[in-house]
């Protein structure tokens, strides 16, 4: 997030590059640093006639380099942008020559999305030095979180830290996903607010009661009435709650036990690092591991691979999702 900051700033006090190369898994930097020069680079009467956006699927290196090489009219500089760009992955080296001796008056944006150049090349090496290479990183699930109080930080908002786990669980690490979600509170409440589980379930429509994560909190508690009420929640509802996702999600949390178990170090930071969870989840962990004994973890992990293999039809005879949640409750809790 330094680095975007750092592009847009730069650009925002006339250090305007010819080129800039932004690649990488995560495509919502890529979108805003793209969106961000459409809209700054040139004045709105400049548009017309100096901005020009290309798509990697529809033109070859030789058309993009082409429109590049044209001389602005009645402005300093024309922008071309290549949106996915990565189709062109193949051809890519051919830019080369081009980024060798770049046009001064055009800035040529690549979206090369959910790919990175090889860092070695000589065409990478060149377009470090002629202009900006940014590659965009996915984040890891237990930096969602800080990165979602950054944004809403940034928009005057704060965030119960049930709400963001909830954001988090439900849409995992695609940020775009994530922010479009965020901007639909926005517009309902107003700056200053907090964002409360209570909202998350009236305005994007996960239950603050009955999701995966109270199921884990349920069977971490040894709390069988209330792991089987969801349970059911669940196979009322399949389309919602797929049992191989939610077999996959709690085979996922026993593994972790596992993990917690042969740590060492137990510091409440280690542990959230090493699990790669949440630190707002570490209680539930903390109490799951005295609930259930390395010995009995290692048996539940054993059941859930053969609830797994039934829930994707194998050897189950086609047993309903109720009958196989039931099971997969039963082992765990006997």
């Amino acid at each position: 997030m330094d680095e975007v900051i750092k592009i847009v700033n730069d650009i925002k006090a006339g250090d305007i590059k010819p080129i800039y190369f932004l690649m990488g898994e995560e495509p919502y930097y890529i979108d805003k640093l793209s969106e961000y020069i459409e809209g700054n680079i040139l004045a709105e009467e400049e548009k017309g006639f100096n901005q020009t956006v290309l798509y990697g699927r529809d033109v070859s290196i030789d058309d993009i380099v082409s429109t590049a090489k044209r001389y602005p009219m009645m402005a300093d500089r024309q922008v071309v942008i290549v949106k996915e760009a990565q189709e062109l992955s193949r051809t890519i080296d051919k830019i080369e020559s081009y980024v060798d001796n770049p046009m001064q008056t055009t800035v040529l944006v690549f979206c090369y999305k959910y790919k990175t150049l090889d860092k070695r090349k000589k065409v990478t090496k060149l377009l470090a030095q002629k202009g900006v290479v940014y590659e965009s990183k996915k984040l890891y699930e237990n930096q969602v979180g800080d990165w979602i109080k950054r944004v809403l930080a940034g928009k005057k908002y704060t965030i119960d830290p049930k709400a963001n786990a909830m954001l988090v669980e439900f849409l995992g690490t695609d940020l775009s996903k994530i922010n479009n979600e965020l901007e639909k509170l926005q517009i309902i409440l107003p700056k200053g607010s907090m964002i409360t589980p209570e909202h998350i379930e009236e305005n994007i429509g996960f239950s603050k009661d009955y999701n995966v994560f109270e199921l884990r909190k349920a069977i971490g508690e040894r709390n069988q009435l209330r792991a089987y009420k969801i349970a059911e929640n669940f196979a009322h509802n399949p389309k919602e709650y797929p049992l191989v996702m939610t077999t996959g999600l709690v085979f996922g949390f026993f593994v972790q036990l596992l993990k917690y178990h042969g740590l060492k170090d137990k510091n409440p930071k280690n542990v959230a690092s090493v699990l790669g969870v949440n630190p707002f989840f570490l209680k539930e962990y903390d109490l799951a591991v005295k609930n259930y004994p390395m010995r009995k973890v290692s048996q539940i992990v054993g059941a859930l691979r053969d609830i797994d293999i039934k829930s994707k039809g194998v050897g189950a005879n086609a047993l309903p999702q109720s009958d196989l949640l039931k099971e997969m409750l039963y082992k765990i809790f006997n």
